[in-house]
């Protein structure tokens, strides 16, 4: 996957979380912006210990999308030094 770069730099350019906010509402439709919130919220609910079903029945998603979630974890955390928010 090639970087994407004019993607960073578009970000970089909100000087207050607003602004950021009207950048991914500008990229992003509704359902997407979920998407990627759901994907934060199940990292960080893995990361706690909690079972995937748990975590897929209470965010409406299916166990496929928690499953795809830890995998994309595990893949993030051998590869990258930052956290999750």
């Amino acid at each position: 996957m090639s970087t994407p770069k004019h993607l960073l730099d578009f970000l970089e350019k909100a000087k207050s979380e607003d602004e950021l906010i009207s950048a991914l509402e500008f990229l992003l439709t509704p359902t997407e912006m979920q998407e990627f919130n759901n994907r934060i919220l199940i990292a960080k609910r893995l990361e706690a210990g909690e079972p995937q079903r748990l975590i897929a029945k209470e965010l409406g998603v299916a166990i496929a999308t928690v499953s795809r979630g830890a995998r994309a974890l595990k893949a993030f955390k051998s590869s990258s030094t930052l956290d999750l928010p």
